[in-house]
């Protein structure tokens, strides 16, 4: 089936999808704020502070292992001030989509989804930082939402999505590809159809329609195969959802590791084995950051 059937198949089913999640309303006025040239990062503060939930999100994203403040941020204006107004915009995507999709109503538990999409943004941030990508938190976000598509599936075609996880239980059958069979087009296709529903900027939907293939991305290859070899990183360790699919890669055979030594000749040298039990070592961290963004409350 060519790309283009796939999109259109995917446009279908998410233009059908009743009660698909909206951005809510004050991370569409913080977006529209930052598009004013002379916007203050006072402006951007208090609008934000109107939402409780918002806040505290990003207050706990912040005072993470992943951005590693050296002392607890406790201010808003702050931590806006930390981050930079360049990346308040993807904070705030990032706080909307956990916000949409936080219920245990899809075909696994969300927190699994969860522990997966951030492992795969530090994994990401990680290796940008490796190779000398010029933007990490850009590298993290990223992983964060690359399986925008998953979540929809399981929560919106959850019976057919559980039939195509037991197709694929224990089999070298590649998720796509049983989407495809199932549903006529995969996660990546559908999560660029609702990445550009939510104006998420291009780079990121790049990412959502080309994670499983960066070497056909077209903005931002790198920062594609980066987001590419960290799913795979985590899709054979504890970050998997639970182990649904089976996953078993070489580094040396993947077109995006070398996207990404041609990036960084060095990565050549790199210790799989020891950079292995490094995302080990990160699998409580991103546990406890996922219990701790799903336990604030409204």
């Amino acid at each position: 089936m060519n790309k283009d059937a796939l999109l259109l198949r995917a446009e279908q089913l998410v233009d059908n999808t009743d009660d698909l999640p909206t951005i809510p309303v004050v991370a569409t006025q913080v977006l529209q704020l930052l598009d004013k040239p002379d916007v203050q990062v006072e402006e951007v503060a208090d609008l934000m502070l109107s939402d409780q939930v918002m806040t505290a999100r990003v207050m706990k994203l912040l005072n993470s292992p992943v951005y590693k403040p050296a002392n607890e941020i406790t201010s808003l204006k702050r931590a806006l001030v930390y981050l930079g107004l360049r990346h308040i915009r993807e904070l705030a995507l990032t706080t909307s989509f956990i916000n949409a999709f936080e219920a245990d109503a899809g075909a696994f538990e969300i927190a699994s989804f969860w522990e997966h999409s951030f492992g795969v943004g530090m994994v990401s941030k990680t290796i940008a930082s490796r190779i000398g990508y010029p933007d990490l938190e850009k590298a993290y976000i990223s992983g964060i939402v690359h399986d925008l598509g998953v979540v929809f599936l399981s929560n919106f075609m959850r019976e057919d999505f559980l039939a195509v996880l037991a197709t694929i239980k224990d089999k070298p059958i590649k998720l796509v590809d049983a989407e495809i069979e199932q549903f006529g087009t995969s996660h990546c296709e559908i999560g660029l159809c609702m990445s550009r529903k939510w104006n998420f900027p291009e780079a990121y939907s790049d990412v959502i329609a080309h994670h499983h293939a960066p070497e056909d991305a077209t903005i931002d290859p790198v920062l594609c195969a980066i987001v590419n070899i960290s799913d795979l990183f985590c899709s054979v360790r504890e970050l998997n959802y639970g182990g649904r699919e089976w996953v078993s890669f070489n580094l040396s055979e993947e077109p995006s590791w070398e996207i990404l030594k041609k990036e960084s000749p060095s990565l050549v040298d790199l210790d799989v084995e020891r950079f292995c039990y490094e995302l080990d070592d990160a699998i409580p961290d991103v546990k406890d950051l996922v219990s701790s963004i799903f336990s604030t409350k409204e």
